[in-house]
């Protein structure tokens, strides 16, 4: 098993109960299984226009590698009415009902056309920083907090 970190992002429809299905759904994911979830936060988008976001991260298990981890979240974001990858191009930043993101998969780096990880902007995000220094704090400099302190985000539950 692998412990990976993914991160849940919401600002269209129901952005909350899109988040929350997304946890669950996440945890349906073959061989994988959530060992932690934060709470939710709301925040502003970055580098976006359109409604605040629901965001949350998620610590799993799994027994999937990378790529075929990825292509189950990218089902999930489907299935909420998200854009296929291949559609995406003119889309970036666009407001979605459904985002997620490896932010981390292992102690591993992986660099390819279709993944990075770790997330190459995780630590330039509130909505990702935060949520991931509820769950595992080890992994969130004062640092990393510190860059992100002027980005507006409310934890909600």
């Amino acid at each position: 098993m692998v412990t990976a970190y993914i991160a849940l992002g919401s600002n269209l429809g129901d952005p909350e109960r899109n988040v929350q299905l997304a946890r669950l759904a996440v945890g349906g994911i073959p061989q994988t299984r959530v060992a932690m979830a934060s709470s939710l936060y709301e925040s502003k988008p970055v580098d976006a226009s359109g409604d605040d976001y629901i965001n949350a991260v998620v610590k799993i298990e799994t027994k999937l590698n990378a790529f075929d981890l990825l292509a189950e979240l990218q089902n999930l974001e489907g299935q909420a009415g998200r854009a296929l990858p291949q559609d995406r191009t003119h889309l970036h930043n666009a407001p979605r009902t459904l985002d997620l993101d490896i932010l981390l998969y292992g102690d591993g780096a992986i660099d390819s056309a279709k993944l990075t990880v770790p997330h190459p902007r995780m630590r330039s995000r509130a909505f990702v920083l935060l949520p991931l220094a509820e769950i595992a704090p080890q992994l969130v400099s004062a640092a990393d907090l510190q860059a992100v302190q002027d980005q507006i985000i409310y934890k909600l539950r």
